[in-house]
Order: structure tokens, then C-alpha cells, then sequence
């Protein structure tokens, strides 16, 4: 019975803790197409809510709630602006599956071990580009381990390394001294 409790609350469970607790971890992300060798990125990220900090693909990224951040560090300038909901979901795969859970139908299923379940999110409308996403969720303490996002021509998998909560927050933003400001608020 606690299983099949843990199964129907799985999602809903997941974003309530990432609400209430920090999430750190580093990660790898994985994209792929038809038409091309898999690419491979590796990165670190803090999560609570909406609020987040991400550091991959050669640029430094925050949400406060309010300002987006990017910092290029090659180019040494840091944006700010407010970001529109789909810069955030492109941007937190949390926050986009949260989105996405509105309008998707919903499987939850657990791993043959009981360890992790897997939840499926598939768009009721079939004209959008998404064709499914996966997040799996370690039962013991509801943390995300790999998230999969599925489009037509091509796939991207984000495996977390050392997922873990963490007790201090952050401040969610970006400051770089000497930086060129692109200030777009």
C-alpha cells in the first residue's frame, strides 16, 4: 500500500520538496539527433522553487524569483533582464516539467527494486514539439536523478551526480566585477 502511495504521489511530491528544500548537484546533459553524434556537457546546479543558479555550456545563469542573469565569460558580460516563462523552462527542466504536468497525462511507475520511480509526462496536445518527458525520482528522499526530454528529431537526458539538499540558500543572483552590464530590465 505505501508503494502504491509513493507511485500516485510521486510528482506532486517531488515539486513540493523542490519548493521547501535546496537542491544542489552536478550533472551531465546528453543531446542527441538523428542526424548527429550525441554531445555531451557536463555542469552544476541549485534549485529551490523557481529560483535557481546553473553553470554549464560555457555561461553562468540565476533567477531570483524576479531577474534573470547570464554571464558569458567569454565576451565578460552579464545580461539582466526579465525572463519570459519559456527562457525559464528552457533554462530549469524542473520548472518546465512542472509546466508540463498541467496539460500531460501522467504514468508513475516504479523500478522493479523499489528504489526510483519513473514518471512520464505526455502533452495532450499532440501538436506540440515535446513528445514526452521522463524524470526519475529516487523514493528515499524524492530526489530527481536523470530527467529526459523527447522531441521528434532528437532527445536530451540530464543525469545528476551527486544530487543532495542542501541548507543554506543562495542569493540566486550573478555579480561580476569589471563585467560589461547589459542591463534589459
Amino acid at each position: 500500500m505505501k508503494l502504491l502511495l509513493i507511485l500516485l504521489t510521486a510528482l506532486s511530491s517531488l515539486l513540493s520538496t523542490l519548493e521547501q528544500k535546496i537542491l544542489q548537484s552536478d550533472f551531465t546533459i546528453t543531446m542527441t539527433s538523428k542526424d548527429a553524434q550525441p554531445i555531451t556537457y557536463a555542469g552544476t546546479f541549485t534549485i529551490q522553487g523557481e529560483k535557481f543558479l546553473l553553470n554549464a555550456f560555457g555561461m553562468e545563469a540565476a533567477y531570483n524569483g524576479e531577474n534573470m542573469y547570464l554571464y558569458q565569460e567569454e565576451t565578460d558580460e552579464l545580461t539582466i533582464s526579465y525572463p519570459t516563462q519559456e527562457e525559464l523552462y528552457q533554462t530549469n527542466p524542473l520548472l518546465f516539467a512542472k509546466a508540463l504536468s498541467a496539460s500531460s497525462n501522467i504514468t508513475e511507475k516504479a523500478a522493479a527494486d523499489g528504489k526510483t520511480v519513473l514518471i512520464t509526462l505526455t502533452p495532450k496536445d499532440k501538436t506540440t514539439d515535446i513528445e514526452r518527458m521522463n524524470v526519475r525520482v529516487r523514493v528515499r528522499d524524492n530526489m530527481p536523478i536523470l530527467i529526459e526530454i523527447k522531441e521528434p528529431q532528437r532527445s536530451s537526458t540530464m543525469r545528476m551526480g551527486h544530487p543532495q539538499f542542501i541548507s543554506a540558500a543562495p542569493p540566486f543572483i550573478i555579480e561580476k566585477d569589471g563585467a560589461y552590464i547589459n542591463d534589459l530590465r
